[in-house]
């Protein structure tokens, strides 16, 4: 077994790991009860895993946990709360962006990422930073115009 710290929305965190192959959504979900990150297809293929590392959106089922030792990771517990939400959350909830909440995680993840780097995305660049992202309920729309409006740039 061995020692890993992880820094996780601003704090340093120390867990054992028995197999350094273990997916960090594992070692977010199990050993630090941060639940926000979804377990989806297990395959990196639906985002719902996604969470911010050194600045890039990444999905956290498919990469082992031993490689993040030294990285800024945040999860969407670290972004923002229900008292103060984070620019992203507060567009979701004014559009009423979430249905279901499968995606949810995923979307704001990726979309606070996407706003970090490019502060005013078109629609058309909203949407290819989440083409990766599922979403079941078809809010896409609500998505994309959320995020665009945080901007402040036009489609």
């Amino acid at each position: 077994m061995a020692s890993i710290t992880l820094t996780v929305n601003g704090s340093a965190r120390t867990i054992d790991v028995r197999d350094p192959d273990k997916p960090l959504l594992y070692a977010l979900r199990n050993d630090l009860n941060l639940k926000g990150a979804k377990y989806g297809c297990g395959l990196g293929q639906c985002g719902a895993c996604t969470v911010i590392v050194d600045g890039e959106a990444v999905r956290s089922c498919t990469t082992p946990v031993s490689a993040f030792a030294g990285k800024k990771i945040t999860t969407i517990e670290g972004l923002g709360s229900p008292e103060q939400p984070h620019k992203v959350q507060a567009a979701f909830i004014a559009e009423q962006a979430a249905q279901c909440g499968y995606c949810t995680n995923g979307m704001v993840m990726t979309s606070a990422a996407l706003l970090d780097k490019n502060p005013k995305p078109s629609a058309a660049q909203v949407k290819d930073a989440l083409a990766q992202n599922l979403c079941r309920c078809g809010t896409h729309e609500r998505i994309v115009n959320a995020v665009v409006k945080v901007g402040g740039a036009r489609g």
